[in-house]
C-alpha cells in the first residue's frame, strides 16, 4: 500500500514537471518580445484611453507610434502638443505642433426657437430616441436633448442647459477627444480649431431642408439664402445641401457673415468687442456698391472697345 502511494506521488510529480517544462518551452518558442519604448511612450501619455487619437487606447497608440516611420499620423488630443513632444523625444522623431481644437455644438434650436410637436416618453437616450423617430420638434436634424454627449465625455466638459435644452461645452475642460461627436446620432457636434485667443466663427445649424420648411421648424436655423457666402471675401463659406459651412482654415474672423446672417445662425465666440451689425452692414454694402460700379464701368469700357473695333474693321 505504501509503495503504491509512493509510486503514485512520484508519477504525478514527474508528469507535473514534464508538463511545466513543456509549457515553458512553448512559451519561450512563441513569446512576443515587446519594444521597451512602447512602455515609455505609454507612460508619457495621459492615460485617458478615450480613443480620440483614433486608436483603441494609449497602449495601442504607443505601439503604433513606435512602429511608425514618423509621427505625422499620430496625435493625442488629450495630451496635446506637450505630450507629443515627450513622445517625439522618446522615439527620436520630430513633431509638428497642431492648433488646439474644441468641440462645437452646431445647433441653436433652443426651446423657444424650436417648439415641441410631440412628447417623448421613452428611454432617456439620444441614440434610442433617434432610432424611433426624427425627434419631438419640427426639426429632424437638431439636438435631441437627452445628453448622450454629456455621458460620453470623460472630462466633464459638457453639460445640458435646462433653459435651452442644448449641450454646453466648457472649452477649458474640453480635450477635443471627439467622444461627444461620436456619441451624437444627429452629428451636430464638430471639432474645430479654438482660434486665436479662442475666437471662432461657425454656423450653428445642420438642417438640410429648404428655407421655408427650415424657418417653420426653427427660428434660428440656417435657411440656405447664401448671403454669408456672397459676403465672405476670403472664400471661407460654402453652401451645400441648403446649409452654410465656414471653413475654419480660411476664416479671417472678420465677422461680416455673422452680421449679415438674417436668422442669427452664425455664431462668433470669445470676441473682445460686441458685434456692431450696423457698422459692418454699412461697410459691406459700400464695398458691394463699389464692386457693382466697377463691374458696370468694365462692361461699358468693353462695349466701347467693341464699337471702336467694329468701326476700324468697317
Amino acid at each position: 500500500m505504501t509503495t503504491t502511494i509512493i509510486w503514485t506521488i512520484a508519477i504525478i510529480s514527474g508528469l507535473g514537471l514534464l508538463l511545466a517544462l513543456t509549457l515553458y518551452l512553448v512559451a519561450q518558442r512563441f513569446k512576443v518580445v515587446e519594444d521597451p519604448r512602447i512602455e515609455l511612450v505609454e507612460k508619457a501619455m495621459p492615460g485617458a484611453n478615450c480613443g480620440g487619437c483614433g486608436f483603441a487606447g494609449c497602449h495601442a497608440f504607443a505601439d503604433s507610434a513606435v512602429k511608425a516611420a514618423n509621427l505625422d499620423n499620430h496625435y493625442c488630443p488629450v495630451g496635446g502638443n506637450e505630450t507629443m513632444k515627450k513622445v517625439a523625444e522618446i522615439l527620436g522623431y520630430e513633431v509638428k505642433e497642431k492648433a488646439p481644437m474644441v468641440a462645437v455644438v452646431r445647433c441653436n434650436g433652443t426651446c423657444e426657437a424650436r417648439p415641441r410637436t410631440s412628447e417623448y416618453d421613452g428611454s432617456i437616450s439620444c441614440k434610442v430616441k433617434a432610432s424611433l423617430y426624427a425627434g419631438d420638434t419640427g426639426c429632424a436634424f437638431g439636438c435631441l436633448g437627452c445628453g448622450d454627449c454629456v455621458a460620453a465625455c470623460k472630462f466633464g466638459a459638457l453639460s445640458m442647459d435646462p433653459a435651452t435644452g442644448l449641450p454646453v461645452v466648457d472649452e477649458e475642460k474640453c480635450t477635443a477627444c471627439g467622444a461627444c461627436a461620436k456619441a451624437c446620432p444627429k452629428a451636430i457636434i464638430e471639432l474645430r480649431k479654438k482660434g486665436p485667443r479662442g475666437m471662432r466663427e461657425y454656423v450653428s445649424c445642420v438642417n438640410k431642408d429648404k428655407g421655408p420648411s427650415v424657418k417653420k421648424a426653427c427660428a434660428n436655423a440656417c435657411i440656405g439664402c447664401g448671403i454669408c457666402q456672397k459676403t465672405c471675401t476670403h472664400g471661407a463659406i460654402t453652401l451645400e445641401n441648403n446649409v452654410a459651412y465656414i471653413d475654419f482654415e480660411k476664416c479671417k474672423l472678420c465677422r461680416e457673415c455673422e452680421a449679415m446672417c438674417p436668422t442669427g445662425a452664425i455664431h462668433g465666440v470669445n470676441f473682445p468687442k460686441p458685434l456692431d451689425k450696423d457698422a459692418i452692414k454699412a461697410r459691406v454694402q459700400e464695398r458691394q456698391k463699389k464692386a457693382r460700379e466697377a463691374s458696370a464701368a468694365a462692361a461699358e469700357a468693353a462695349k466701347v472697345a467693341e464699337v471702336k473695333k467694329e468701326e476700324s474693321n468697317g
